[in-house]
């Protein structure tokens, strides 16, 4: 007898602590349970887990404290979309924010490549690629790399689709040429993701893998540590995909790297060093000449993980891009016709010349193009977050304490969300917000507009990006008009990388111009 009242007694305590404890965050935003935290909150919004971020950090006045469950690597985490925040951890206090102790497992498919570096590793890399990247030779190369591409596969394949009345994946097209493009810069050939050929159209293994690699990052950074790595012991569920993904990606790059060693080693024999053509090169290859130059054999596994992390920030991130300009720009038409119009404006050439006279001369008096790319970039940030941790105690501009060994997580999506940055209209899509009276590109600073990062670790290769997207907005709204399916969803999916969910289903129409 004595057994159940001890069990009634232990049910009535149990019972006024859980109503105590749910009374007092009933009207709080995101309760925090005795040993498991936040994390049920952030479980139940994983599918809009972009939008809930936004909410969370405007609720608590641009910086968010999230505590997660008892003993895991998630028990204490600061999310912010302050601009001071930002500055002050990506620039003035750089030096006590680095990656943290768990970040290369998090960022896993990364490997050794400049993204999860640190220090003098870092510089070294840094500083290597920005002398590579910054050259006449290889910008010229890229250019005319994406001109053919556009000009003998994008467009025929935009053509092909509107005189048989397609519907098409927008999203699955972008990726496709822009790892194509990618591919060519880095390794000087074209895979064909996106091929010449419309009958050899077919699903690429090593293209898709790059949006299970990213699903998977932000995946590790939503639950504990010590399940995710059950999961990947265990060989299941998101771990299971993560494997696959990264076997496929990774033999797709070592046949390239193959290939580019045993041209440079062939080149090597047959001239002398002063009488290789720049022209005739590309980036891999390039680093493997400075690496025999100096003596020095670069690992096979240091030029997969470089050309890894090249090729996900000059593929997947412009697809992105371009991907949610090209949804913003069709539901707004008033925009569509403003740059159609720009373009007609300043061009004044016959349709048949269009692609060749894309110069950097000619793309920097589109202005209005420019503002457009910029606004959808605010909205749509290819790369959603950024993950540091603190080395060291801190407090940061806003006031909030930073533990040492305390992960930061600044979300890049909520900032271009914040009325204290881009005032009350910042929900609506406005390229004149980039725009000065006198008709100028209103510069705003990295630490506000974060889509290229901000501080030492900005993105290099931010001039090439923007190029490349100019070059394909311009060219595609220049000859065809494109229209989201009736009733198709367009959401960002849930991954480190905003792609969208359901990709973007389009009709495609031709544009004809009054000369």
């Amino acid at each position: 007898m004595m057994i159940y009242i001890y069990i009634y007694i232990y049910i009535y305590i149990f019972f006024i602590i859980f109503y105590n404890i749910w009374k007092r965050n009933k009207n709080v935003f995101i309760p925090n349970w005795p040993i498991i935290g936040m994390l049920p909150s952030v479980l139940l919004n994983l599918s809009d887990i972009h939008d809930f971020m936004t909410l969370g950090c405007k609720h608590c006045g641009n910086t968010f404290h999230f505590k997660g469950p008892w003993f895991t690597n998630m028990a204490n985490i600061i999310l912010t979309c302050d601009p001071m925040n930002v500055q002050y951890i990506t620039s003035k206090n750089f030096s006590n924010y680095g990656k943290g102790s768990d970040f290369r497992e998090m960022f896993e498919y990364f490997g050794v490549g400049i993204f999860n570096l640190e220090s003098n590793e870092w510089k070294q890399e840094r500083e290597l690629l920005h002398s590579l990247l910054k050259r006449k030779s290889f910008e010229i190369f890229h250019q005319n790399n994406i001109q053919k591409k556009l000009e003998y596969c994008l467009l025929p394949f935009l053509e092909h689709a509107y005189k048989g009345v397609q519907v098409i994946d927008l999203q699955d097209i972008f990726e496709r040429f822009t790892f194509d493009t990618a591919c060519t810069f880095l390794f000087g050939f074209d895979p064909n993701s996106l091929p010449y050929d419309f009958n050899g159209f077919s699903d690429v293994s090593h293209v898709k893998a790059f949006s299970v690699l990213e699903d998977t990052i932000l995946f590790r950074h939503c639950i504990p540590k010590y399940l995710w790595k059950l999961q990947k012991w265990l060989q299941i569920g998101q771990e299971k995909k993560n494997k696959v993904a990264q076997q496929n990606l990774h033999q797709f790059l070592y046949k390239c790297i193959d290939r580019c060693k045993g041209v440079e080693e062939n080149r090597r024999l047959r001239r002398s060093d002063e009488d290789i053509d720049e022209s005739d090169s590309c980036l891999l290859k390039e680093i493997i000449r400075q690496g025999l130059e100096k003596g020095e054999m670069f690992e096979k596994y240091y030029l997969r993980d470089t050309a890894l992390d090249l090729l996900s920030a000059g593929s997947g991130t412009i697809s992105s891009g371009l991907s949610w300009f090209f949804w913003l720009v069709s539901t707004h038409p008033i925009v569509e016709a403003k740059i159609v119009k720009e373009i007609k404006d300043n061009y004044l050439v016959q349709e048949e010349n269009f692609i060749a006279n894309l110069s950097m001369e000619e793309l920097g008096k589109l202005v209005y193009l420019h503002g457009a790319i910029c606004e959808a970039l605010r909205l749509y940030p290819p790369v959603s977050f950024e993950h540091k941790c603190a080395i060291k105690a801190d407090i940061l501009p806003s006031g909030d304490h930073v533990s040492a060994n305390t992960k930061v997580i600044y979300s890049l999506y909520a900032m271009g969300r914040m009325e204290q940055i881009w005032g009350d209209d910042c929900m609506e899509f406005k390229p004149e917000r980039w725009i000065s009276e006198k008709g100028q590109i209103i510069h705003v600073p990295s630490y506000k507009f974060i889509a290229f990062n901000a501080g030492p670790r900005s993105c290099i290769g931010k001039g090439i990006s923007l190029i490349q997207m100019k070059m394909v907005a311009a060219t595609m709204l220049w000859k065809f008009h494109i229209q989201v399916v009736e009733s198709h969803a367009v959401t960002p999916r849930t991954s480190f990388k905003l792609r969208m969910k359901h990709g973007l289903k389009i009709k495609v129409t031709k544009r004809y111009i009054e000369y």
